[in-house]
């Protein structure tokens, strides 16, 4: 199981694994830690992350970048509007009110969703893990901002499902920011709360996050943002005042020309950095627009005086976080500053006067995101054991539920009312789960909304459910309990709807045990659920909070049945009356979530990404062989006239030489663009010249050293054969004649087939293979190793009595282990010499007796 954390940016993105020793941050192809954004469309393929960004100049209007800006929001949105005034793609409306990105991507024009441009960014993440993994990734976790609706939340997910993930959570990034700092704690106290802020500004927003740390566990306390206060806020800062300097000294208008908007852009990023370290930088762009170079300067205290609107907006969220906390400047013990964009020095004064305390940069300002993200999916997998650390999440918005009366309920009260009650308010944990009971004869809907849009920019609904139909046995209202659930990701959906129908049933007094135990099926119905229902409206909807426990651990049916248990024990001590039990039957629900993709669309948008990657993959593989070809060309003709000149016949040069121009030729003319079999056969048309030559060369340099090693195994065999060393007298003299038999017939072979080879010139085909000489010597290793390393055959043992034994028999015993291990030293040094491997060890049975004669 993959355990990975994503950190998706709005300028870049960076990719954390989970490994044995750790976490760790991994490489992508050019060996960054980080990887650009950036989508680029192009006539035959998409270019993804870094090879995205370095096209973006040339092909700025398909380069689709800040896609972080774009996803799940409505083209109408303010905050979108203004952000697309800088993007130098085309954006309009789609049918459906949300944003559609325009490119041309293989020669034509086409529209795509920001979720899907999203999935192809996730996708080039996945890759960069499964090459540093070498497994396939699907579960992960990822990073995203706090202030992410609900449908942001979705359209995150359907990308993931896009790119073939599968996320385990949603994390808030300052959250995944406060665990990757307080898990590796190892000094938090046990009783005190340690409270830190953290402060994380980004390329495009700002969040604050105040988290509470115990040994063991972090307890998010408030959450602040500004969508709009980030990095990119202070390089608009100087584009503009650069673009009017310029329009005034060099009578050029940046904002008519992508491209130099772009570069202009980059260069102030630039600035930005060097003016972090230095209280004065100059910015030079050679030839940024109608062929004009431009020059200019600025001070830190100019910029810093020329981005004071944005300064300003620095203390909100700070003042927010402290206010939902509960806590005074005082109580927070600690500052920790992240993200790319709290290089700013400015902005670390305004953090230092209102904390008055420095602020910490303990953790790595761009990392840490992606790192808690991996270890957050560290914890939730089963394949690391990670020190227990308790993370306790809060939701940042009020989610409430509502509902109209249907027409039979609202006879008595005139016209339809629409009721509503707050079910997750804002700091509700995350998961949790709330039940609510509502008296209904039948179907109804229920929609799932934002208590207070104050803070967002999106509509209050977020959904719909119509639960129903359903019918109810006595003909009147029934009780129907709705489960809401908010999960991991941050997503409030209901769940289930069951109806409860009481039903009498007369219970002897004798049979009160088993009644007991039947409460595991059914469930008696509480006192007032017996009462009539208020037939002025619906205003009666008994909202169950679930248990605390019920919530963290996701228990399916503990929670809404907490409150009918302590009335059941009532009702169970009534031995007389009459039982009642409650039959359940689970209702269906149709789910309308506003703006979502619908599953056959994330479907058919999931098959759209596997035939651009497949064609992304062809194009890529095509490259290649191209480079292939063109490689063997300059690379054969280098060797013609260099290490090849001895191996190769005047005309064979000329006409290999005649062929190569032809193919470099047609590289550059006609086979520009040609598909990948046609760069294939072309290389195998050019080494069907090329490889004989090759061959030549190669056999040449090898033979020498390939027939060195055959006559020492020649001479090894023989020398054994021959020896009168001791520990080859049990080997039989026919055995050893035949051995030498071997080495001559051999020898004779090398020496025949050597004459051939020497009367041949450099360039003619070699008869003297070096694989026939390895072939060779295998066969006479084969038929000579038996023999040679024949085992010793083993002496009969001595029978011991087992009274005393005779004083020599201590010695008669240690003689042959002795003698056994002389032996087996002189066969390894025979073995040494003559590289055959040594015989066993193990004592044989064989039928021939010892010979004790000498060769």
């Amino acid at each position: 199981m993959s355990v990975v954390g994503f950190d998706f940016g709005n300028e870049s993105c960076i990719v954390a694994v989970a490994r044995q020793r750790g976490i760790d941050v991994v490489l992508n192809d050019e060996s960054k830690r980080e990887t650009p954004a950036v989508v680029c469309f192009g006539d035959k393929q998409r270019f993804i992350g870094t090879a995205g960004a370095s096209s973006t100049m040339m092909n700025p209007k398909n380069s689709i970048s800040q896609i972080k800006r774009l996803i799940g929001k409505q083209f109408s949105d303010p905050e979108l509007q203004r952000d697309l005034k800088s993007l130098p793609y085309t954006v309009t409306e789609g049918p459906d009110g949300f944003p559609l990105i325009h490119a041309r991507y293989l020669g034509e024009a086409r529209t795509f969703t920001p979720t899907q441009v999203l999935g192809m960014v996730l996708s080039d993440l996945k890759g960069i893990a499964e090459k540093n993994l070498n497994a396939a990734v699907v579960d992960c976790c990822i990073g995203i901002p706090v202030y992410f609706t609900d449908i942001q939340r979705r359209a995150v997910l359907d990308a993931a499902t896009i790119a073939g993930l599968h996320p385990l959570r949603l994390i808030h990034e300052t959250t995944a920011t406060a665990l990757a700092y307080g898990i590796y704690k190892t000094d938090l106290p046990e009783n005190d709360q340690l409270n830190v802020a953290f402060v994380d500004i980004g390329h495009a927003s700002m969040q604050v996050c105040i988290a509470g740390f115990k040994k063991g566990q972090l307890k998010v306390l408030a959450h602040a943002f500004d969508r709009s206060l980030g990095g990119r806020d202070f390089d608009e800062v100087l584009f503009h005042y650069f673009a009017a300097k310029f329009k005034e000294e060099y009578k050029i208008d940046v904002f008519q020309n992508a491209r130099a908007s772009l570069r202009l852009r980059a260069a102030c990023e630039k600035l930005k950095k060097v003016l972090s370290a230095n209280p004065e930088a100059p910015l030079n762009i050679e030839c940024l627009m109608d062929e004009k170079d431009v020059r200019g300067f600025i001070k830190r205290e100019d910029f810093e005086q020329l981005s004071v609107p944005i300064l300003e907006r620095v203390k909100g969220p700070l003042e927010k976080a402290l206010a939902e906390a509960g806590l005074t400047v005082e109580n927070v013990h600690m500052v920790e500053v992240v993200g790319s964009g709290s290089r700013v020095p400015a902005i670390n004064k305004i953090l230092t006067e209102f904390f008055r305390k420095e602020p910490r940069r303990t953790m790595n300002a761009s990392e840490c995101v992606a790192k808690g993200c991996a270890l957050q999916c560290a914890i939730l997998s089963p394949t690391f054991k990670v020190r227990e650390f308790q993370v306790n999440e809060s939701f940042p918005f009020s989610i409430s539920l509502s509902w109209k009366g249907s027409g039979p309920d609202a006879q008595e009260s005139g016209p339809d009312s629409q009721l509503s009650t707050v079910v997750f308010p804002k700091g509700n944990a995350i998961p949790s789960v709330k039940a609510l009971t509502f008296y209904r004869s039948g179907t109804f809907s229920v929609d799932v909304q934002y208590a207070d849009v104050t803070e967002l920019h999106a509509p209050a609904k977020i959904s719909t459910y119509t639960i129903g139909p359903f019918q109810t046995t006595k003909g009147e209202k029934a009780k129907v309990k709705v489960k809401a659930r908010l999960n991991l990701h941050g997503i409030v959906f209901i769940e289930s709807a069951t109806l409860l129908e009481e039903e009498i049933v007369e219970v002897p007094v004798s049979k009160e045990p088993a009644g007991e135990n039947a409460k595991m099926d059914t469930d008696e119905a509480p006192s007032d659920a017996a009462a009539p229902p208020p037939t002025s409206n619906d205003t009666d909807v008994n909202m169950q909070e679930a248990k605390a426990t019920a919530d963290t651990s996701g228990v399916e049916n503990g929670a809404p049945e907490a409150v009918d248990k302590p009335e059941q024990m009532d009702t169970d001590t009534k031995v007389d009356a009459p039982k009642k039990k409650v039959k359940k039957a689970n209702i269906p629900l149709s789910e309308l979530v506003y703006g979502a993709m619908a599953p056959a669309d994330v479907q058919k948008a999931v098959e759209k990404e596997f035939e651009m990657a497949l064609q992304d993959r062809v194009i890529e593989e095509t490259k290649e062989k191209k480079n292939a070809v063109e490689s063997y060309v300059y690379d054969m003709r280098n060797k013609l006239i260099d290490k090849y000149q001895e191996f190769v016949t005047d005309s064979e040069r000329e006409e290999l030489s005649a062929k190569l121009q032809e193919v470099e030729d047609w590289l550059y003319e006609d086979g520009e663009d040609e598909t990948k079999g046609v760069y294939i056969a072309k290389l195998e048309e050019l080494k069907k010249q090329g490889d004989p030559i090759e061959e030549r060369y190669k056999e040449y340099m090898e033979r020498g050293a390939v027939i060195d090693q055959f006559i020492y195994c020649i001479n090894s065999y023989r020398e054994a054969a021959m020896s009168n060393d001791p520990k080859f007298d049990h080997i039989d003299i026919s055995d050893k004649q035949k051995v030498l038999n071997q080495c001559v017939e051999a020898e004779a072979w090398l020496r025949e087939k050597k004459q051939q080879q020497d009367s041949l010139p450099k360039y003619g085909t070699p008869v003297l293979l070096s694989a026939d000489i390895r072939k060779k010597a295998e066969a006479v290793d084969r038929f000579c190793k038996p023999i040679m390393t024949k085992p010793r055959p083993a002496k009969p043992a001595t029978p011991e009595t087992p009274s005393t034994p005779p004083p020599q028999g201590g010695e008669q015993q240690q003689q042959p282990p002795q003698e056994d291990a002389n032996t087996n030293a002189n066969e390894n040094a025979g073995d040494n010499a003559s590289q055959v491997p040594p015989p066993s060890t193990e004592p044989m049975e064989t039928d021939k007796p010892e010979n004790t004669s000498s060769a």
